[in-house]
C-alpha cells in the first residue's frame, strides 16, 4: 500500500493547524504511519501462513484463523489511520474554497484564507469531533473483535471441520502484543490531543466573543 497521499494530506493540514494540531500531525506521522510502514506491517505479513494447529485436517486451520481473527489487526490499523486522517480534508477543502472565492471575485475577502475563524472554525471543530469519534469507534471495535487488547499464545478451536478441540498457535505473540499496546497508546494520545485542541478553540472563541460583547456594551 502507498501512503504518499496520506503523508501529503497530513503535511497540508499542518499549515492550517494550531500548535496542538501540529503535535497531533507529528504523532500520526511519526508514531503511527512510520511505525506501521517500517515495522508493524512486516510482523503481520505472514500471520495466516504462520498460524499453526496441532492437526492437519483440511480446512481446520482456515476456519479457526477466520474465527479468532475475523479482520487482521494490521488491516484494521491501516483502515483506522486512513479514517482518522480523512476528516482533515474538510479543513483543506474549506481553505481551497476560500482561495477560489477570492480568485473568482478578484479581491481580498479574507485577511488570511487559512486563519481559523468564522466558517473555517466550525469546519475545524467538526473535523476534530469526527477524528475523536472515529478513534473511539476503532478502539471499541478492536476490543469487541478480539475480546480485549491481548494476543494469546494459544487458542482452542472446536469449529467444524475440526474433528475435536484443536490447539492453535499464533506466531510472534509477544511482539504483536507490544505493537498492539503501542497502537492503543497512540490512539489514546491522539484522542487526548483532539479533545485538548477542541477545548482550547472553544475556550479561545468564547473569550473572544465575551471581549467583543464587553466592548460593545462600553460604547
Amino acid at each position: 500500500m502507498s501512503w504518499v497521499f496520506l503523508r501529503d494530506l497530513l503535511s497540508g493540514v499542518n499549515k492550517y493547524s494550531t500548535g496542538i494540531g501540529r503535535i497531533w500531525v507529528a504523532v500520526v506521522f511519526m508514531f503511527r504511519l512510520l511505525v506501521y510502514v517500517a515495522a508493524a506491517e512486516n510482523i503481520w505479513k505472514h500471520e495466516h501462513d504462520e498460524f499453526e494447529c496441532n492437526i492437519k485436517q483440511p480446512g481446520c486451520e482456515n476456519v479457526c484463523f477466520d474465527h479468532f481473527f475475523p479482520v487482521s489487526h494490521i488491516r484494521l490499523w491501516a483502515l483506522q489511520l486512513i479514517m482518522v486522517s480523512t476528516p482533515s480534508l474538510l479543513v483543506v477543502f474549506h481553505v481551497a474554497y476560500r482561495e477560489n472565492r477570492e480568485k473568482y471575485h478578484n479581491q481580498k475577502l479574507y485577511k488570511n484564507p487559512g486563519k481559523i475563524d468564522g466558517g473555517l472554525l466550525c469546519t475545524y471543530l467538526i473535523s476534530l469531533i469526527l477524528k475523536t469519534g472515529l478513534e473511539i469507534v476503532f478502539l471499541v471495535l478492536f476490543y469487541k473483535l478480539y475480546n480485549g487488547f491481548k494476543i494469546p499464545r494459544l487458542v482452542k478451536c472446536d469449529i467444524k471441520p475440526c474433528p475435536n478441540i484443536v490447539d492453535c498457535y499464533i506466531s510472534k505473540p509477544t511482539e504483536k502484543m507490544i505493537f498492539l499496546y503501542f497502537l492503543v497508546g497512540t490512539s489514546c494520545l491522539c484522542i487526548i490531543l483532539n479533545l485538548s485542541e477542541l477545548s482550547y478553540l472553544i475556550f479561545k472563541y468564547s473569550i473572544k466573543c465575551y471581549l467583543k460583547r464587553q466592548k460593545r456594551n462600553r460604547k
